[in-house]
């Protein structure tokens, strides 16, 4: 089912959530020699705000709750573990994703005796993307009602980008739960208030609902050093959103999540993670989020993951650090069997 899937998501496409606020720089060379010069996806079928044509690796499920007084849907895969069952993995993906890209991880961790919960987010994906002030704490609140609801009392954490900060505050919340948490090129090594102005919800809106499939994908290029065909399926679903009815109301849901991701650092809680943590980094990120908006003097400072990786290492009491070379942002799309060895290594308890 899984190759299936994939081959699929290949022709298909399957990322998700667009923010025009990460690292906004032009993609290397060969990015640009392997993109294409024109819109390859005119003609797609517009795609509704939950997604719900959008093919997933793994059934999903309906968890009912509340954000903020409103009644919310939060979606998920809940994926069973082969064999001898050794824990439960939930994980948290990034801004500009969804948990549909973590297909090859999944696999690899339920094969591996883990039982792996991957849920969207609220604002996110398949899940409800209602119009109020997203918080880490409360998407972290959110989270933990999912797991009581599927009586787990204890979670390893894998988190990617944004999904970073959220698995930083969810570590620091619940620390009971967390038994290992990995932190694959996380955002909120740095505080990004500190050298990125504030914005107005109209202004991102403004940029938000200009977007095409072209600077769309020229964004999404600076993520990975090596632009491969198969992440074509990241662009798709966007474009088709897009297409669709619903696009200001998922554009809305982009600029507030925004607004959490810039007021709310988590840098500063890092001292405070007790529990045995992996930095996972990849060595070509440069990564800076709401670059765009920076002045030019602080961009040479900003987005520095090699050494955002070393520093967080030092900060975080029980830390391990995995630089990887020739790598970006998403280290497990981009080197998924290397990504998956290393992070059940941890899990498993090998150095």
């Amino acid at each position: 089912m899984l190759k299936l899937f994939i081959l699929f998501a290949i022709s298909l496409g399957g990322g998700v959530l667009l923010s025009s606020c990460a690292n906004s720089t032009a993609s290397n060379s060969q990015a640009q020699l392997q993109s294409p010069s024109h819109n390859l996806f005119e003609q797609a079928a517009p795609l509704d705000l939950g997604l719900s044509t959008w093919p997933y690796p793994y059934p999903t499920h309906e968890f009912k709750t509340q954000l903020q007084g409103q009644a919310v849907s939060m979606v998920y895969m809940d994926q069973a573990a082969q064999g001898e069952q050794k824990g439960v993995v939930v994980l948290f993906h990034g801004k500009n994703f969804s948990s549909d890209y973590w297909a090859q991880t999944i696999a690899a961790l339920t094969q591996a005796g883990y039982r792996v919960i991957a849920p969207d987010q609220i604002g996110f994906g398949k899940s409800s993307k209602p119009d109020v002030d997203y918080h880490f704490d409360e998407l972290a609140a959110n989270t933990k009602a999912l797991l009581t609801y599927l009586k787990i009392k204890r979670v390893n954490v894998i988190a990617n980008s944004m999904g970073g900060m959220l698995g930083v505050r969810f570590s620091i919340l619940y620390p009971s739960m967390v038994e290992k948490l990995v932190l694959e090129n996380p955002l909120g090594l740095e505080d990004y208030s500190k050298d990125i102005p504030p914005q107005t919800n109209a202004n991102l809106l403004k940029l938000e609902m200009a977007q095409t499939e072209m600077s769309y994908r020229r964004f999404l290029q600076s993520y990975f050093p090596t632009w491969k065909p198969e992440y074509e399926r990241f662009i798709e679903v966007y474009v088709r959103v897009q297409k669709g009815a619903d696009y200001p109301a998922y554009a809305k849901a982009s600029v507030l999540t925004y607004q959490m991701i810039d007021r709310q650092p988590v840098v500063g809680d890092l001292p405070n993670l007790k529990m045995p943590v992996l930095l996972v980094i990849g060595q070509k990120d440069k990564t800076v989020f709401g670059r765009r908006f920076a002045p030019p003097e602080a961009i040479k400072a900003l987005g520095n993951f090699p050494e955002l990786g070393r520093k967080a290492a030092v900060a975080i009491p029980n830390a391990k650090l995995v630089p990887i070379e020739n790598i970006g942002h998403v280290p497990h799309i981009e080197t998924p069997d290397y990504f998956n060895q290393i992070v059940l290594q941890f899990l498993n308890g090998r150095s």
